[in-house]
């Protein structure tokens, strides 16, 4: 079909892809490998693999949202482009060869197929990397478990109708051979998503009230009432419960919406935790019925960093993409998505965590012999007493105060506000949107936790042109590279808590370049 058919590929998948590279012989093994090497079945998706050294071994990967529009395609072509040759510059070398990758199932069975829509954009993103000095290997349509070669242009060489991407119900040798270095595809992102939407009827109307019920009274909810709350409800799930009340669901979802309080629910990954901790954020997550969709946020995040931690990346990747497009700038959705692309291992952050939680078990045990006179439910380490709350990974009210003020979101100025650390009962009914995927840099493709050093191949997933907050505002932060991981990683190095990344917190408001 084209020159690729008579070359192979390598590419390094896994954590055994040392002893046992996964080889790709064509377009064929090509589509066939796709969800592996994300983790997922991507939809709606520009894909770019870039390859590395005389081998042509896999070297960083992107992942970016499908722009609806034609009109925003040649910037999407653009971005991807310079984002994978900064990616892969960061981890080494500038990419020889590139591998592309259009996904797009059809609307209706009746649909032409996508290849003939997406060509224009094929061609912008050959156009991009050949003006960095970067070949196309390969580019493909997937569609509707198909797949055409956008760089096959002879006549009669290809079947009209595509070519399906299994031809059997096996697996080809590739992604059997993926299989064996441990890399298993989590099913679509619209899959995780949907089975983390808010409950349906009837349990919505009895939760929706309760969320009404508890709502006035957050902001005369302590901190430590908050955080027994949140211990309570853990110990009831790492029991064996799988529910909560309606009412206890409303208080907890409110209370973590307290950073400090959220914090604590982050220490909750030790090994035989991280079941009962998913079970609850998950449980958590789907009470957030509507208007209340933005109390799934610190759950939603939990949930990511506990699937993290348990090795599965690909859910934790599209999770926080999730959380990003509820709440664009979350900032503890930030950290963790930023250092899993900085090539961090979940080891390095949980050595930080776990560190904090020595500390305030310790300064526990020393409250209850009436040793010392830190309260075990301050800032952190040095924290001055009265710390204030801080909804939404932002800072905000004192708690307890009647009439505290509340930072803006960026900048020093403060105004005057509510001391309720609650949401407001009306969020908008059509949150501002972020990528499903987004971010700069690479993951840790060996999805143990505990695990050192920087992957051989890296994954940034980034957003689409005129997907975020403002379009047009400013140019895509995918180009943003390391910087909150590098706060991540002096968390670890200073065993200082999450929570303490202020370089991380000033490095997100000053270099935002979402759009």
């Amino acid at each position: 079909m084209n020159e690729m058919n008579n070359e192979h590929v390598t590419l390094s998948l896994g954590p055994a892809s040392e002893q046992r590279p996964v080889l790709m012989r064509g377009p064929a093994d090509m589509a066939e490998l796709l969800p592996y090497l994300l983790g997922f079945y991507p939809d709606d998706s520009i894909v770019a693999v870039g390859l590395q050294g005389p081998d042509l071994h896999q070297g960083g990967v992107i992942r970016a949202d499908l722009p609806a529009s034609p009109a925003d395609w040649p910037a999407a072509a653009e971005e991807t482009a310079a984002l994978l040759v900064a990616l892969s510059e960061r981890h080494g070398s500038r990419p020889l060869e590139v591998l592309l990758y259009l996904c797009q199932d059809r609307v209706t069975a009746h649909a032409p197929p996508a290849v003939g829509e997406l060509r224009p954009l094929a061609d912008q993103l050959r156009a991009a990397f050949g003006r960095r000095g970067v070949a196309v290997k390969e580019s493909l349509c997937v569609s509707d478990g198909r797949w055409w070669s956008f760089l096959c242009r002879r006549e009669g060489c290809c079947d009209p109708a595509g070519n399906p991407v299994r031809r059997g119900p096996d697996p080809g040798p590739a992604a059997a051979a993926a299989t064996v270095a441990g890399l298993v595809p989590r099913g679509s992102r619209k899959a995780i998503v949907g089975a983390l939407a808010p409950v349906g009827p009837p349990a919505d109307a009895a939760q929706r009230g309760a969320l009404a019920r508890a709502e006035p009274l957050a902001g005369s909810v302590s901190r430590e009432q908050g955080l027994a709350l949140l211990e309570q409800a853990f110990a009831e799930f790492a029991a064996g419960a799988r529910e909560l009340d309606e009412e206890r669901a409303a208080r907890l979802l409110f209370a973590l919406r307290d950073r400090l309080t959220r914090d604590r629910g982050v220490e909750f990954v030790r090994p035989a935790e991280l079941a009962p901790a998913e079970r609850l954020w998950r449980f958590l997550a789907r009470r957030a019925v509507p208007p209340y969709e933005g109390c799934a946020v610190a759950p939603l995040t939990l949930l990511a960093w506990a699937s993290w931690v348990a090795g599965d990346t690909a859910t934790a990747r599209v999770v926080l993409g999730h959380v990003l497009r509820l709440s664009p700038g979350y900032l503890l959705a930030e950290l963790l998505y930023e250092s899993m692309n900085d090539g961090m291992s979940p080891g390095a952050l949980l050595s930080a965590v776990e560190a904090q939680r020595r500390r305030r078990e310790e300064r526990t045990a020393a409250a209850r012999r009436g040793v010392g006179s830190g309260p075990a439910t301050d800032d952190g380490p040095g924290a001055p007493p009265g710390a204030e709350r801080a909804p939404d990974g932002e800072p905000g009210p004192r708690s307890g105060s009647t009439g505290g003020a509340r930072r803006r979101r960026r900048g020093g100025r403060r105004k005057g506000g509510s001391a309720a650390a609650a949401p407001t009962s009306t969020p908008t009914s059509t949150p501002a949107p972020a990528p499903d995927d987004q971010g700069p840099g690479g993951p840790d493709r060996s999805g143990e936790p505990g695990s050192a050093g920087r992957p051989r191949g890296s994954v940034a997933l980034i957003p689409a042109p005129g997907r975020g907050p403002a379009a047009g505002a400013r140019p895509t932060r995918g180009v943003r590279l390391g910087r909150v991981g590098a706060c991540a990683s002096a968390a670890v190095r200073s065993g200082t808590g999450l929570h303490r990344c202020r370089g991380a917190r000033q490095a997100v408001r000053g270099a935002r370049r979402a759009h």
